[in-house]
């Protein structure tokens, strides 16, 4: 399981900057060399992706592993607005963080319980 983790992690790593990194570093760029950069970024994050899935189908339902995958984005994400970008989270970013906690558990209990 926690290699499931890591690699969704290094994954979500190269996904965010796939998809944000050319706001910041190619914004003078033809959108066409930010598309191809990004495709290139995002090669690496399949390397990844599709080997933590296969794993963790192992171990987690489907829907399990859409949730650990948008837990790992949002924390992902976070730590990029904040180091990166320098933008603070804000009070909504907040909210919506402890709505996917509440997926996560309701992902995650007993399914004997509900």
């Amino acid at each position: 399981m926690l290699q499931t983790l890591g690699l969704l992690l290094l994954s979500n790593v190269f996904m965010t900057f796939a998809w944000y990194g050319h706001l910041k570093t190619l914004g003078q760029k033809p959108l066409y060399v930010a598309i191809a950069v990004s495709w290139g970024i995002a090669l690496f994050e399949y390397c990844f992706q599709v080997p933590a899935n296969r794993i963790g189908y192992q171990h987690f339902s489907l829907a399990q592993l859409k949730i650990i995958q948008e837990v790992t984005t949002l924390t992902v994400f976070v730590g990029y607005s904040l180091l990166i970008v320098k933008e603070r989270p804000t009070l909504n970013m907040a909210w919506a963080g402890l709505c996917l906690m509440g997926a996560v558990y309701f992902i995650f209990r007993d399914p004997s319980k509900s």
